[in-house]
């Protein structure tokens, strides 16, 4: 198999950015760095497409690797034919190349093998080969032998048939054509283990829809409910008609051997070949499920990680919690923490005046500007007595409700622990939940991804891959930001192109036995940062406009091309000082002839405009065009709503079959798919994303089961 022609037809690339793409990810480039810095070799493919060109194209090699494996075994066993050579080549799918090696693996003490033992397989070839001119019973008396165990025409028949029914289950295209019948014709099917037990699968206690229509959500709320007793989970195939199809193939109407085949088909097909069938269809569904899930994860994460920061602002950050009372902490504009405390404004303590003489003075001497209020246990409570304070202070004061999914896995983790060694694990949360807040992307890198309350069943899916997945959709958004490299977390640090864990603890530890970074340069300093780790990490590190030697340091020019920046400040008539300045930011109307301009100045076209931008607006935040998070001032409840109540909220998750929206009540309202839009959409995501501020109509609300029913539709 040629795989760059492979590739170049799947993703529709020309073959010669496939080639350098290939080569740069062989050469161990990461994809920030390619996505970013290798525009000219990859036609500016961006970060995602990279990563899936990554995945399909370790595909593509272990499938090669797998099918030069498979020929190494069947000619060792000098079984090969051209034919079978021929097949292998031509497989596309490792489930093609298992299909053809069937008939050749070790195979486990199986009916087949037994009756082989016995003497029967030359009976058995004789029937397959269909070559035969009389009654085959006369033909079975030959192998009656009571030392080996065949005792009767019958018990011959029967050993013969075992093997038959084995060498049609391995026959590739018999498995092939099933295959295909069940996808295209079969039923994915649930029922009830228990019809009167309660449970949140009641909707799949009696459901049927198509194998190729069936959604993904579904596949894997029935496997969730599968494995937990509730639900019995089936393929229904057309059993006939694929039996039929498959007699089809094999048998040549030899009237003394019809009848064996067609009986020992029977018994293939439901001994061996469906409930393997069933499983495979099964497991791709599943894992198709699994993919869709993930793409939506991954998008809802990337929209969260991207959430507009809300910077230099001081911020009074609250834990909720009933009998333990709320943790508190005030945190500066830079993410120091000022002071803790608890305090019991909830049930059962209900000490609202207490705390309101705690926290409001505190709020006096620091100027809070905001409240972030974590969403857990108490979050109402704790909401509505926030909404009372900021009432009776002097001075206009906002809050927010922060999601803190994840705050308590940061709190009891290790790097929690480093990181505020003196404080107790409750403590850490309130800390994680305002900064969350302050900078969305720099705190919630600390936290596990899968952690993170933006998704659909990741407990239940291949944690490997889904672990995989988002660890690179942090990656992109970490690079796609950049990094001050002399406030860094460890953390944040990691998640930098080509720095693993280990580098980020040496750039710290450089960091505190030298001081800040004064140049990008002094990164080869760092223990084991060598020129490649260096070339792929130095252009999403940056050092603030006040600290740096080199103002191309603090823009996401890379050092490759500072030569380059350096020269065209110059052609334009502008020093480095001018960088960020009045001055410059209409450079690129000085440019003429781009293309020009790039061969003058020894780079790409494609390299050339990132570095106008980049000198234009140096270090610029992507998560600017993001919309805004909501500030409120006042409380509203379930029970202030009513039908027809138009709001504005924010879409916090965002799954196949609709959308929740935080509207201020402290229970997310449900957007179903077909109240998105008016236009036909097949997944939300084609219409809005995590972080989104969007406007909805309230359809209805269920006080008992706590459900709000919302639409996007407006009137005209």
């Amino acid at each position: 198999m040629d795989i760059q022609k492979k590739l170049v037809e799947q993703f529709s690339i020309s073959a010669i950015h496939m080639e350098n793409i290939i080569k740069l990810i062989d050469e161990g480039n990461t994809i920030p760095f390619i996505a970013r810095y290798r525009k000219e070799m990859t036609g500016s493919v961006d970060d995602q497409l990279l990563r899936e060109i990554s995945d399909k194209l370790i595909y593509l090699r272990n499938l090669e690797e797998r099918k030069s494996l498979v020929i190494n075994q069947i000619e060792e066993q000098g079984k090969m034919t051209d034919e079978i050579l021929e097949a292998l080549t031509k497989a596309a799918t490792m489930t093609e190349v298992e299909d053809i090696y069937r008939p050749y693996k070790p195979k486990r003490r199986t009916r087949a093998t037994i009756a082989k033992e016995k003497g029967l397989e030359p009976l058995a070839l004789l029937i397959w080969g269909q070559d035969v001119s009389e009654d085959i019973r006369l033909l079975a008396k030959e192998y009656i032998d009571g030392e080996k165990g065949v005792e009767t025409v019958e018990e011959a028949m029967e050993g013969a048939m075992d093997i038959i029914a084995e060498i049609i289950s391995d026959e590739a295209k018999i498995r092939a054509v099933v295959r295909q019948k069940a996808v295209t014709k079969g039923y994915f099917t649930t029922r009830a283990i228990d019809s009167e037990k309660e449970s949140v699968y009641e909707m799949y206690y009696d459901f049927t829809e198509p194998v190729n229509k069936v959604a993904s959500h579904r596949v894997l709320a029935a496997n969730r409910g599968e494995s937990e007793d509730f639900l019995s989970v089936k393929i229904e195939a057309p059993d006939d008609e694929i039996l039929s199809a498959a007699v089809a193939l094999i048998d040549k109407g030899n009237r003394f051997t019809s009848n064996f085949l067609n009986d020992a088909s029977n018994d293939s097909y439901k001994r061996l070949i469906w409930p393997s069938i069933e499983r495979e269809i099964r497991n791709d569904l599943t894992e198709k499920a699994e993919e869709g899930a993930m793409k939506v994860f991954s998008e809802n994460l990337r929209q969260l990680l991207l959430a507009p920061p809300i910077k230099n602002k001081v911020v009074l950050a609250l834990d909720p919690g009933f009998r333990t009372g709320c943790k508190f902490s005030i945190i500066d504009g830079t993410g120091k923490v000022l002071e803790t405390g608890v305090v019991y404004p909830t049930p059962p303590n209900n000490k609202i005046d207490q705390s309101k003489k705690t926290l409001m003075p505190l709020m006096d001497k620091h100027n809070v500007e905001i409240v972030a209020i974590g969403n857990g246990t108490a979050s109402r409570e704790t909401e509505s007595f926030t909404a009372d304070m900021i009432k009776e202070m002097n001075k206009p004061v906002s809050y927010i409700i922060v999601n803190e999914a994840g705050a308590s896995v940061y709190s009891a983790s290790k790097l929690g622990a480093e990181e505020f060694p003196d404080f107790d694990v409750a403590l850490r949360s309130a800390v994680s939940i305002g900064r969350r807040m302050q900078d969305p992307l720099a705190e919630l890198v600390k936290i596990d991804p899968k952690s993170i309350g933006v998704g659909q069943y990741q407990h239940d899916m291949n944690q490997k891959r889904l672990g995989e997945t988002l660890g690179g959709v942090v990656e992109g958004c970490v690079n796609s930001v950049g990094v001050d490299l002399n406030t860094a977390s460890p953390s944040l640090l990691s998640y930098v192109s080509g720095i693993s864990g280990a580098l980020a603890k040496n750039i710290l530890e450089y960091r505190e036995e030298n001081g800040r970074f004064l140049s990008r340069k002094e990164l080869l300093k760092v223990k084991k940062l060598g020129p490649k780790a260096f070339e792929q990490c130095a252009g999403f590190l940056r050092i603030s406009k006040g600290e740096c030697k080199n103002l191309l340091d603090s823009t996401g020019v890379h050092p490759e091309s500072y030569e380059a920046a350096e020269k065209l400040l110059e052609i334009c008539g502008l020093k480095k000082d001018d960088i960020g300045s009045e001055k410059i930011r209409d450079i690129s109307k000085k440019i003429l002839d781009l293309g020009e301009a790039a061969k003058e100045l020894g780079v790409g076209a494609l390299t050339l405009k990132d570095i106008i931008k980049e000198l234009e607006k140096p270090g610029r935040d992507p998560r600017e065009d993001m919309p805004e998070q909501i500030l409120r001032s006042d409380v509203l409840s379930m029970e202030d709503l009513q039908e027809g109540m138009i709001l504005t909220g924010t879409v916090r998750n965002v799954i196949d079959f609709g959308v929740f929206v935080d509207i201020g009540v402290h229970q997310d309202g449900l957007v179903h798919i077909s109240q998105i839009s008016d236009k036909f959409i097949k997944h939300p995501l084609e219409a809005v994303s995590v972080g989104d501020i969007v406007t909805v109509k309230v359809l209805g609300i269920d006080l008992n089961k706590k459900r709000i029913s919302l639409t996007m539709k407006m009137p005209k």
